[in-house]
């Protein structure tokens, strides 16, 4: 506590001043959560549609014709159950990562606190996805990041 320079009594604390344009800004940056929950939603369907239509493709083209058993890698050594648990490992990544893109759109779009740690995490796994992954990801750890960030987010759970 904080004391008179003259008298030396006790002074009361006054809370800090609001900030003048912070409604503003919290709103610049509520608009700019639906743009990047918007893009997550795009970019989640286009994910799961692509890689529907690539593993329909690699498991009617590879599993189906017999590429693992006729195929280059017949005399490689992989045993014949290799090739169709592949495919089934790239059903999985594609449903999981679509997955994830739509849950971090949707957390975004709604102002989950839950939604902000989803984003992250699909930005991370997305930074490798080269360009469009790693140019939403970049986004959207920008967005998501830093303590100014994280205090215009809680605000907007709050709000």
């Amino acid at each position: 506590m904080a004391a008179c320079p003259r008298c030396g009594a006790p002074l009361m604390s006054v809370p800090p001043p609001t900030y003048p344009g912070f409604q503003f800004e919290l709103a610049a940056y509520a608009s700019k959560m639906r743009a990047l929950s918007t893009v997550w939603f795009i970019y989640g369907a286009l994910a799961l549609v692509f890689g529907v239509i690539g593993m329909a493709f690699a498991d009617a083209w590879l599993a189906n014709r017999g590429f693992w058993m006729h195929g280059p890698f017949a005399h490689g050594g992989f045993p014949f159950w290799f090739g169709p648990q592949i495919i089934r490992f790239g059903w999985m990544y594609v449903i999981a990562r679509a997955g994830l893109a739509i849950m971090a759109g949707y957390g975004l779009m709604e102002r989950a606190p839950w939604g902000r740690i989803v984003a992250i995490i699909a930005a991370v796994v997305n930074l490798i996805k080269f360009p469009f992954g790693t140019a939403i990801a970049i986004w959207t750890l920008v967005m998501l990041l830093g303590y100014r960030n994280t205090t215009l987010y809680d605000r907007l759970t709050q709000a």
